[in-house]
């Protein structure tokens, strides 16, 4: 059986999930090729080359480690070869993966120290610069912030928090979730100052999940060299030794990386900055159809809305889970579910990845149809405001 569905029906499923996103068939043909040996001289030309075709996407002269993992991975990794057992990292709970990196952080014997938010804008860079100027002794040894929190479509301002590192003179590193908007939306690991950079496969690049990245600045490297927590599969150092020959340390995804490379031919292709304005583009439309079916976004704060994905708000008395299941019932359309505090009131439109205007345009029909077949107060014509914007800004 080649997909499952409970409830097979015609015509293709449109996943509107925030990822894993569709995967193009470009990748999916390059994933198809037999495997290579991950030992023998043509893995390491092909693996040279790779390593160095992905500093590209994440704006780095750095070091990339690639893991088989989930983004989660990639979280874990970057605390542990960087950390050790006590030290307090300051973050920041966006949204709910900022909350679930806070909690791993516990787990790891790590004191997470949180600046809270009400989970409808980004960081709060101000919050971040007081709490580290109060901290004299320099305590604080990371600051962990989420650059696009898939729960909320609040994409936090790295630049920004950056300066505020700077301007409170601290020597914390950086540490910075990417894993929904790597190429997806504007990002600059080297510029902003980033040390680690945490990215997952499954989103903008377009592939299935099961690879995990860590970019490391130099000073990240130094870190890691006195880091106390202890660190086995996750350490940097045999995956940099390895690496500088094209190969890995253990049995790495080959058939993924296949699909890694072409799906990074595509976005140097379209170009890098292309690929941001066409997710903003998109991304503005769907507010502007959201705007007009009045219903809210569950971003408050027009300099963070993500152009990755839009969280829907539902007015009081309509469950998001059940207008979902509408949706998925009737128009064979998946769309993300409310996480944390916010299960069941908001619901999460994905448009990111291999994602063009028809695939929009569809998208949101199957939302406008929906909201009439659960009976959710609105007024009609949002797909229409989206077509409008797109037809003047193509």
């Amino acid at each position: 059986m080649a997909y499952y569905q409970s409830s097979p029906s015609a015509g293709r499923h449109f996943l509107q999930i925030p990822g894993p996103t569709n995967v193009p068939d470009r990748v999916l043909r390059a994933m198809d090729n037999p495997t290579m040996d991950h030992r023998g001289p043509d893995f390491g030309k092909f693996g040279a080359q790779l390593l160095a075709k992905v500093r590209q996407v994440f704006k780095t002269a750095g070091p990339v480690v690639i893991y088989p993992a989930s983004g989660t991975g990639a979280w874990e990794a970057a605390l542990v070869n960087t950390l050790s057992p006590g030290d307090r990292v300051l973050m920041c709970e966006t949204g709910w993966f900022a909350h679930l990196w806070q909690e791993m952080a516990e787990r790891l014997a790590l004191k997470p120290e949180l600046i809270e938010t009400d989970w409808r804008r980004g960081a709060d860079v101000a919050a971040i610069e007081a709490a580290l100027r109060a901290d004299k002794a320099h305590g604080i040894k990371a600051v962990c912030v989420v650059h696009n929190e898939t729960s909320t479509g609040c994409t936090s301002r790295i630049d920004e928090v950056r300066q505020a590192i700077d301007a409170a003179g601290h020597p914390a590193l950086l540490l910075v979730d990417t894993i929904s908007s790597l190429g997806s939306i504007d990002y600059r690991h080297d510029e902003w100052g980033v040390d680690v950079t945490i990215a997952g496969s499954q989103k903008g690049l377009m592939l299935p999940p099961g690879l995990s990245f860590n970019a490391v600045s130099a000073k990240a490297l130094r870190a890691a060299e006195t880091a106390k927590l202890t660190r086995s599969f996750w350490d940097w150092r045999p995956m940099l030794a390895s690496n500088a020959t094209g190969y890995f340390p253990y049995t790495p995804a080959t058939n993924l990386l296949y699909g890694l490379d072409a799906a990074l031919d595509m976005l140097a292709e379209e170009g890098l900055e292309n690929v941001f304005a066409r997710h903003d583009r998109f991304a503005e439309a769907t507010r502007r159809a959201v705007r007009h079916w009045g219903l809210q976004v569950q971003c408050e704060d027009p300099r963070h809305y993500s152009s990755a994905l839009t969280a829907v708000r539902l007015p009081e008395g309509h469950g998001a889970n059940a207008l979902r299941g509408v949706i998925l019932e009737k128009f064979n359309m998946s769309l993300g579910n409310g996480l944390g505090r916010l299960n069941d009131r908001v619901f999460r439109i994905g448009h990111l990845g291999d994602f063009g205007p028809l695939s929009l345009v569809g998208a949101l029909g199957g939302v406008e149809m929906g909201l009439a077949a659960a009976g959710v107060p609105h007024k009609a014509g949002g797909v229409q405001a989206a077509m409008a914007y797109l037809n003047g800004n193509a």
